[in-house]
């Protein structure tokens, strides 16, 4: 079985900010049960901007604001976050590989292959890859923004089993448990609505960049994915296999969808970051949802935001309602001169289809 476990900053330091080295070695110890039972597992940590605050002469209290601050943090803390790792997971006869990633290698599909192969190289010869996103120079425009993202991408990546998204609380509740004392655990999520999205609180820390609800925008991806995701609390005794196990209350469980997208699709949804939007109406909604036709210039309306052919493109009906999303094969410039044209009416360098069906994913 594949695992992909994350922990978030909050779970990783102290109330000073340092590493929590008890928590480390709490993760490593849980990691190699699992290597010794045959699971290979992928770990993505956060922390590296926690860790380097200190050194730099900074506390979680007076946290730097300034872009360049936070990133020579992650410079100075990913050494002292992968050391940790590196020496916990050795005193358990394990070997740690560092693999930092930036979003622009999982949208590029040369890039994507690649990162695929390493992950898959470093399974195969039994080491641990422990994974950050690249905040050392990571663009302020273009990334994850936040690590629980990242690793359902890195689930899809691998073809996991499971994700476990170890955090601060036991899961996600009835309500927010800071503010409720009447707050419940669920246990079991089949599909993630959009009340359930509106209900999910912010982060639970000054360390972190998630929360529940980037956990539930991670859960599902997983889900389109077809790989199970759980919630559970980082302290929580032998949580990991636990959450592999399947057992009862060890947090919310998300199941996967039984209908998986296809690699290329679940790529075009998730990893790759929207240019723009093409306004449709109502005939292509219907025949893209209903038909899963490709969409003609007949049916779209306008595009908003400036892309060039072959930029992904959320799909919205006139409502402003987000519905598919897709590579577009017309520019920004080409729809605003022929929108609402008929094939026959167009330019011989235009193609037929402002998105193919092969290139479209109807969203949920």
């Amino acid at each position: 079985m594949k695992i992909v476990a994350k922990i978030g900053s909050s779970s990783l330091t102290t109330a000073a900010g340092d590493i929590d080295h008890a928590a480390v070695a709490k993760l490593c110890a849980e990691v190699a049960e699992l290597r010794r039972d045959g699971h290979h597992v992928v770990v993505v940590t956060s922390a590296a901007i926690s860790a380097g605050l200190g050194p730099l002469g900074y506390t979680p209290d007076n946290r730097p604001k300034e872009a360049g601050l936070l990133r020579a943090a992650a410079a100075v803390g990913q050494i002292a976050l992968m050391a940790t790792y590196k020496g916990h997971l050795a005193s358990n006869g394990l070997t740690a590989g560092q693999v930092l990633l930036a979003p622009t290698d999982l949208w590029h599909r040369n890039r994507y292959l690649k990162s695929r192969g390493t992950l898959e190289a470093l399974l195969a010869q039994g080491v641990v890859p422990v994974i950050n996103e690249n905040d050392a120079v990571a663009d302020d425009e273009i990334r994850f923004g936040d690590n629980d993202r990242l690793a359902a991408l890195v689930a899809h990546l691998i073809d996991a089993d499971c994700l476990v998204l170890l955090t601060d609380t036991a899961g996600v509740f009835t309500s927010d448990p800071r503010q409720d004392a009447n707050a419940s655990l669920i246990e079991e999520i089949v599909e993630i609505d959009p009340l359930l999205e509106a209900a999910a609180g912010g982060p639970g820390s000054t360390s972190g960049r998630g929360g529940m609800a980037s956990k539930l925008a991670a859960a599902k991806i997983a889900a389109w994915s077809g790989v199970e995701t759980t919630i559970a609390q980082s302290d929580r005794p032998k949580v990991l296999r636990e959450a592999v196990e399947g057992v009862a209350g060890v947090g919310t469980v998300f199941r996967p969808r039984t209908q998986r997208l296809p690699a290329r699709k679940l790529w075009i949804a998730f990893a790759l970051p929207p240019a723009g939007r093409v306004v449709v109406d109502d005939g292509a909604r219907k025949a893209l949802e209903e038909d899963r036709r490709s969409l003609l210039s007949a049916g779209v309306v306008e595009a908003l935001g400036s892309f060039r052919a072959e930029e992904a493109v959320e799909l919205v009906d006139q409502a402003g309602e987000v519905f598919a999303k897709g590579l577009v094969r017309w520019s920004s410039q080409d729809i605003a001169a022929h929108a609402g044209r008929r094939i026959c009416d167009l330019p011989d360098e235009l193609a037929d289809e402002v998105v193919h069906r092969d290139d479209l994913v109807i969203l949920p």
